[in-house]
C-alpha cells in the first residue's frame, strides 16, 4: 500500500477531505526517500492536515515514515560514555537492544531527546530557573534510561521515566509558536505515574525559567494538583499550564472535566487567539473524547508565549512533579479534531503495552495491595525499598534469580542492610554481590524470609501507606509480611 493510499485512509476515516489527503501525501511522497511508503507517522498526518510538526520527540519510535536518525542519547555511568539510540527500520520502533547492550551492568541517563521534525529543537539536560533543580548548579537531574520499559509494536522500548527533580528543556528553539501564534501540543503518557506536584508539562514555555508574567506558556500538564485548577472527582486530569495557572477550562479554578487515567493515555492541549482545547483518550484503543473546547481564561488573551519547549516540569522549573513520557509533538498552526483523531488511530495501532517480561515480577503487598519498589528511581546503594502504588516503571520489577536474590535493574539486589539479623534491619538496595544477606526464600505461604537470618520481610509498623518502608522483623503471620509475585 502506498504512503498516499495510507493517509488518505487515515484522514477519511477521521473525516477529513480525501482531496486535502492525497495531494499533500503526494507531496511528500515526491520529495521523500521510497522506503517511506511503507509507514505513516503522526507527523506525516499533521503535514497532511496543514499543521505540520516543528518538534517531536520520542524514544519509542519514529514520528515520521521517513525518519531514521537517532531517538535519543544515553550517558553510562561506567564511563561516561554517550549513545545514540536510533530505530530498528526507518520509520519503525526504538532499537532497545542497542541501549541494554550499552548499559548492560551499569546505570544510565537519557542525556538528549532528539527531534524527529528537522528543526532540531532537541532537548536536554534543564539548568534550573526561578526554582533550583537538585544538581550541579541548581540543575535537573536526568531520567534513568532503564526505568521505563514497554512493549510497542511487540518490541521493547523505553519511555522517560520523571521522578520528582528530572526535566528537560530547549529555551533557543526554531519554529516553535509565539505571542497568539496558533499551534497544537500532543503527549503519550503513563496515566497511572503521577502526583500534585508541579509540574509534569510537555509544551511550549518562557525563554527565561521565570514565572513573571500570564500567558507566556501553553503546555500539557498531567497530575491531579489542585491548587490552581481541577475537574471532577479525585483526579488525575489533563490540564493546560499557562503560567501563573493549570487549567481545565474557562474558570481559574473548577471546571467540569472528567478524571482520565489510562495505562496509556493520549493527552491534547492546543490553542488559537481566544481559543483553546483539551482532548483525551485511551492510547492503546479508541478515540478522542473533547474535555473542553471555548474561550481563554480572562487574563490570557491574548497570549505571550515565548517559544521554549520543556519536559517533565513547569515554566520556572518547579521540579516536584511525576510523569512518564513516551512521545509527543507540537505543531504549527490549529490542527482540526478529523486530523487529532486520525493521528489517535495512529497511536494505537501502534501497539503501546506495559511492561516487559525480562524485568521480572512486582511484589504486592498482602495488606497494602502496593508495589515493593525503588524509591524515585534510585540507584543509589544503601536507599531503603518501600511501598508505592503499582506502575510498570522497572525500580518496581524483580527478579528472583536461581541464586535466590531479588534482582532490579538487572545489577542491583535487595539485601539486608549492614548485614543486619536484627528485627528493625533496613531492606535496602545494594550491588549484587550473592552474600546470604541478599538471598531470599519466596515461601508457599506468602512470606518471604532472608536466608540469613530466617526474618520476615515486613512493611514497617503494619504500615500500608505509599511510602512505607520496609524492614526485616521476626514472622508472625500478619498480612503486612504477606507477599504476591506478579508478572
Amino acid at each position: 500500500m502506498s504512503v498516499s493510499t495510507r493517509i488518505s485512509r487515515l484522514m477519511a476515516a477521521a473525516g477529513l477531505p480525501l482531496l486535502l489527503a492525497l495531494s499533500t501525501a503526494s507531496y511528500v511522497v515526491a520529495d521523500a526517500p521510497k522506503a517511506w511508503a511503507a509507514t505513516v507517522g503522526p507527523c506525516d498526518i499533521y503535514a497532511s492536515g496543514g499543521t505540520p510538526c516543528v518538534a517531536a520527540h520520542s524514544t519509542t519510535r519514529a514520528l515520521s515514515g521517513a525518519y531514521n536518525g537517532p531517538l535519543y542519547q544515553v550517558r553510562r555511568s561506567s564511563d561516561n560514555t554517550t549513545k545514540d539510540i536510533g530505530v530498528l527500520s526507518e520509520g519503525g520502533v526504538a532499537d532497545a537492544a542497542a541501549q541494554d547492550a550499552f548499559c548492560a551492568s551499569t546505570n544510565c541517563v537519557i542525556t538528549v531527546i532528539y527531534d524527529q521534525s528537522g528543526r532540531n529543537n532537541r532537548l536536554t539536560q534543564a539548568m534550573g530557573g526561578g526554582v533550583p533543580g537538585p544538581g550541579p548548579g541548581g540543575s535537573d537531574n536526568l531520567a534513568d534510561a532503564k526505568a521505563a520499559p514497554i512493549s510497542i509494536g511487540g518490541q521493547k522500548a523505553y519511555g522517560v521515566y520523571i521522578a520528582p527533580g528530572t526535566g528537560y528543556r530547549n529555551n533557543n528553539t526554531n519554529g516553535i509558536a509565539k505571542g497568539d501564534q496558533p499551534e497544537g501540543i500532543y503527549a503519550v503518557l503513563d496515566g497511572t505515574h503521577y502526583n500534585d506536584g508541579c509540574c509534569f508539562d510537555y509544551g511550549n514555555a518562557q525563554t527565561n525559567a521565570m514565572a513573571d508574567d500570564i500567558g507566556i506558556m501553553e503546555t500539557i500538564y498531567f497530575g491531579n494538583n489542585r491548587v490552581w485548577g481541577y475537574g471532577d472527582g479525585s483526579g488525575p486530569w489533563i490540564m493546560a499550564d499557562m503560567e501563573w495557572g493549570l487549567f481545565t477550562g474557562v474558570n481559574a479554578r473548577y471546571n467540569p472535566m472528567p478524571p482520565i487515567s489510562h495505562r496509556f493515555l493520549t493527552a491534547i492541549v492546543k490553542g488559537e487567539p481566544n481559543h483553546w482545547a483539551i482532548r483525551g483518550g485511551n492510547a492503546q484503543s479508541g478515540g478522542l473524547t473533547t474535555l473542553f473546547d471555548g474561550r481563554r481564561p480572562n487574563g490570557y488573551h491574548p497570549m505571550k508565549k515565548e517559544g521554549a519547549i520543556l519536559l517533565g516540569i513547569g515554566g520556572d522549573n518547579s521540579n516536584t512533579g511525576r510523569g512518564t513520557f513516551y512521545e509527543g509533538v507540537m505543531t504549527s498552526g490549529y490542527p482540526t479534531a478529523a486530523t487529532e483523531d486520525a493521528v489517535q488511530a495512529n497511536i494505537t495501532a501502534a501497539a503501546y503495552a506495559p511492561g516487559d517480561p525480562q524485568q521480572g515480577a512486582q511484589i504486592v503487598g498482602g495488606a497494602s495491595s502496593r508495589c515493593v519498589e525503588v524509591p524515585n528511581g534510585s540507584t543509589t546503594n544503601g536507599t531503603q525499598a518501600q511501598l508505592w502504588d503499582c506502575g510498570s516503571a522497572s525500580q518496581q520489577r524483580w527478579t528472583h534469580t536461581a541464586g535466590r536474590q531479588l534482582q532490579v535493574y538487572g545489577n542491583k539486589c535487595l539485601d539486608a542492610s549492614g548485614r543486619g539479623t536484627s528485627n528493625g534491619t533496613q531492606v535496602v538496595i545494594w550491588d549484587c554481590h550473592g552474600q546470604n544477606n541478599q538471598q531470599w526464600n519466596v515461601n508457599a505461604n506468602g512470606t518471604i524470609t532472608s536466608v540469613q537470618s530466617g526474618l520476615c520481610l515486613d512493611a514497617n509498623g503494619a504500615g500500608s501507606a505509599n511510602g512505607t518502608k520496609l524492614i526485616l522483623w521476626a514472622c508472625h503471620g500478619g498480612s503486612n509480611q504477606q507477599w504476591k509475585l506478579r508478572s
